[in-house]
This record gives C-alpha cells, sequence and structure tokens, in this order.
C-alpha cells in the first residue's frame, strides 16, 4: 500500500524580491563607512534620507502606473512646473509672479492642483483617444516644462512665500518633515497595493487588461486615477524640493525621471506592467541615494557618475533574475 507523504514545503526565493536589494544596500554602507568616516554619521545619513525624500515621491508614483502597466515620463517636468506656476499665482508681479497676489495660503492647494489637471490630461489623452503613453508624457514633458520656462524666461525664482517653504525646510521630531513626508506616503503605497481593491485592480490591468475589464474592473477609471495620483505625487515632490532650496528654479526636477527609472527597475518594477511592489522600489531610491551620497563625498565628478548609475542597474537586474528567475524586459 502507497502511502502519500505531504510534500515538503519549500521557500521560494521569488517571495523575497522585495528584500533582493537589502545586501546592496548593506554593502554601500560598509563601503561608504571605509572610504570616508563621515558617510555613517547621523547628520549625513539624514542628508541622504532629505535630499532623497522628493524624488522618492515620483519613484512612487512612476512604480504604480507602471505596474498597472503604463508610463509618463512628464512627472519630472511637473516638479517644477506645478510649485512655479502655483507661486506665480501669488507673488507680486515686481517678484516675477502673475501679479493676481492670490492669498499665500493657497499656494500648495494650487500646486497639487496643476500637478493633478497635468496628471488628468495625460490620462485623457492616452485613455481616451487610445494613444500611446509613452508618446504621449514625452510630449508632455516638453511642453509642462515650457510652461515654467515661457513665464518665468528661465529666470529663478526666488521671493516665495513662507507657506510653500515650510514642508521642504520644516524639523519635526529631530528629522526633516520631507522625510516623515516621503516615509507615510510609501507606508499607505504598500498598504493600498497589497491590500486594498484599487492596487490589486493595478496588479490585473497591467498584468492582463482584456481580463481585468472582464472581471468586472473599470479599467479607464483606474488608470485616469492612477494618472492624477502620479501628478499630485509629482507637484508635492516639488513643494518639498522648493522649501529644501529656497527657490524654484528653471531646471528644477530636470532629468530626474532616468533616476526615477532606474530606482524603480533595480527595486524589481516591471517595465512590462503587472509586477513589482513599493516596498522593491523604496530598496531601489536607498541605492541610488546611498551611490549618489558616495560619489559626492569622494569627489567624483558629475560628468562620470551617469557610468556608475548604469553599472548599478545592470548589476540589479542580474541580482533580480537570480532571485526572481525572470528579468526585467
Amino acid at each position: 500500500m502507497t502511502t502519500l507523504t505531504a510534500p515538503t514545503p519549500r521557500v521560494r526565493i521569488a517571495r523575497f524580491r522585495d528584500l533582493t536589494l537589502v545586501p546592496v544596500i548593506a554593502l554601500l554602507l560598509v563601503v561608504g563607512a571605509i572610504l570616508d568616516p563621515t558617510f555613517l554619521t547621523p547628520g549625513n545619513l539624514t542628508n541622504v534620507l532629505q535630499q532623497q525624500a522628493s524624488i522618492s515621491l515620483l519613484v512612487l508614483a512612476e512604480a504604480m502606473i507602471l505596474i498597472a502597466g503604463k508610463f509618463d515620463l512628464s512627472l519630472e517636468s511637473t516638479v517644477g512646473t506645478a510649485p512655479g506656476l502655483a507661486v506665480m499665482l501669488v507673488i507680486p508681479a515686481a517678484a516675477g509672479g502673475f501679479g493676481l497676489n492670490l492669498p499665500g495660503a493657497l499656494v500648495i492647494p494650487l500646486a497639487l492642483l496643476i500637478g493633478a489637471a497635468v496628471g488628468a490630461f495625460n490620462g485623457f489623452l492616452i485613455i481616451r483617444f487610445q494613444l500611446s503613453a509613452f508618446i504621449v508624457t514625452l510630449a508632455m514633458l516638453i511642453i509642462v516644462h515650457g510652461l515654467l520656462q515661457g513665464p518665468t524666461q528661465g529666470k529663478t525664482l526666488f521671493q516665495l512665500p513662507d507657506s510653500i517653504l515650510y514642508l521642504g525646510s520644516a524639523v519635526w521630531f529631530g528629522l526633516p518633515a520631507s522625510i516623515w513626508i516621503a516615509a507615510v506616503l510609501f507606508a499607505l503605497g504598500i498598504f493600498g497595493m497589497g491590500y486594498l481593491r484599487i492596487g490589486r485592480a493595478l496588479y490585473a490591468i497591467g498584468g492582463n487588461i482584456d481580463a481585468a475589464r472582464a472581471a468586472g474592473i473599470r479599467v479607464d477609471r483606474v488608470l485616469w486615477g492612477v494618472f492624477i495620483l502620479g501628478g499630485v505625487l509629482a507637484a508635492l515632490a516639488g513643494v518639498l524640493e522648493t522649501g529644501r532650496l529656497g527657490a524654484i528654479g528653471n531646471g528644477q526636477g530636470v532629468g530626474w525621471i532616468f533616476m526615477v527609472f532606474a530606482a524603480a527597475v533595480i527595486g524589481g518594477v516591471s517595465m512590462d506592467g503587472g509586477k513589482g511592489t513599493i516596498l522593491g522600489a523604496l530598496t531601489g531610491v536607498l541605492v541610488i541615494g546611498l551611490v549618489q551620497n558616495i560619489l559626492t563625498l569622494k569627489g567624483v565628478s558629475g560628468f562620470w557618475q551617469p557610468v556608475v548609475y548604469g553599472c548599478i542597474i545592470l548589476i540589479a537586474l542580474m541580482i533580480s533574475r537570480i532571485a526572481g528567475g525572470k528579468a526585467q524586459d
């Protein structure tokens, strides 16, 4: 008589995909400490987190959009344009504004509203007209940046209301407020994508949009919502960056999208949609931030830093392949 034996439980390495960059982060901490004694000081690590707080919000936004199977390249332009236009609606004409002199308390809500409008317009073109998300958002990247360049004539806005400076410069419980804000939003993102219906809908849409429709998911509404949310997060990132720098330059946010995609991809978010997690994207942000800080402390020229970032992406993809059994295409 044959005895049926229960299969031996096996731990699937793929379940730990979110943690595949943890050894890389640990290695970077060790290397940074060896190369520069100031690297592991609380002040420097806090500085790393504060510098990455703004770009991490773009990574959070892009990760959700990528999981849904779409792209948004215009996020980097929203970082500068949303707070820039909001400020110009508030400050006097003599300071570079439009002369409307709206109450300063409205500047952050206005910035978030502008970010939402950019995301809504992207979603409208992509969903209603079935246009390529890549081409639409590439065009919007140029247009939105132009909406800041045109009114400012390339000049930096310095005379800013105190309300837009607060979040990027305030300290809460011993840490910059921007770090707390980014941490809370990532916690909400991890919870929402893992446990809420909307999160499951994004994975379903990114995995198979036709099957998602057949399952009763309101695909158009969900996609439109995630584009709007992405625009709002990009605008909030711009507010935090404005507060940290104390000004809005013509190039604020420019070039960030490459780092955003790098962090998302090395964190395990698939460019094809339906795969990846917010926690994985967060580890990607930390890797990029630590590498950037080490290079800066060692005085590595900014012209060489992209080479290092590219190598990190390739190495991380190989680690992802070994851990998860499939590379990101």
